[in-house]
């Protein structure tokens, strides 16, 4: 670790503020094509756990859902940490690991598939509808928990990821594309959460 990132890590671990417990990214298919790609990431995950995080949730955004038996056969074979739940799209199953991988799946299209279901209950009568709210709807996605800090390299802009879960996460981009992301690039993120007042919508 250089002079840098040394710093960068003294002034983590001597900050007030709790680091985020859960960290989500956002990457893409194209992301994962370049070399080394899959390093980067076995790389990111211990770097969050190393520096305060308990769950990780990715995301890799999909245009071509051909690549994701692809994805998903290396995506599981990656070296992690901690436990991996990778699931794609068509999945229902929680995801229930402190290292969660989402290829491909949408938060729109999980977010539907939650109110389908939901729904479906309130047809069979198992379920009221004055008694729909949002822990109904929570209890039926897939990625249930909303992440502390949520970081999207390369682009400001979300790729329809954790539309529910993310409305309070704190957010940030940066335009380091992720082949050339570094400790440092995820210490910055972590000490910019630090350093921010949470509202949680207030």
């Amino acid at each position: 670790m250089g002079l840098y990132d040394r710093y960068l890590a003294l002034r983590h671990r001597l900050h007030d503020a709790d680091a985020p417990a859960h960290v989500a990214v956002v990457i893409t298919e194209r992301d994962l094509l370049e070399q080394g790609a899959y390093e980067t990431l076995s790389t990111f995950l211990g770097w969050a756990f190393e520096y305060g995080a308990t769950r990780v949730t990715v995301s890799v955004s999909v245009l071509d859902e051909a690549v994701i038996p692809t994805l998903s056969r290396e995506l599981r074979a990656i070296d992690a940490p901690r436990p991996v739940a990778v699931r794609e799209p068509g999945d229902t199953e929680r995801a229930d690991a402190p290292i969660r991988i989402n290829i491909g799946l949408g938060g729109k299209r999980e977010f539907a598939a939650a109110v389908r279901r939901i729904a479906e209950s309130v047809e069979s009568g198992e379920l009221a509808p004055e008694d729909v709210d949002a822990d109904e709807v929570e209890e039926r996605l897939v990625f249930d928990d909303e992440p502390d800090l949520l970081i999207k390299t390369g682009a400001e802009r979300l790729s329809d990821f954790l539309i529910w879960q993310s409305v309070y996460s704190e957010l940030y981009f940066t335009d380091v594309n992720w082949r050339d992301f570094r400790k440092r690039d995820y210490l910055r993120a972590v000490l910019d959460y630090q350093n921010r007042q949470r509202r949680f919508g207030r």
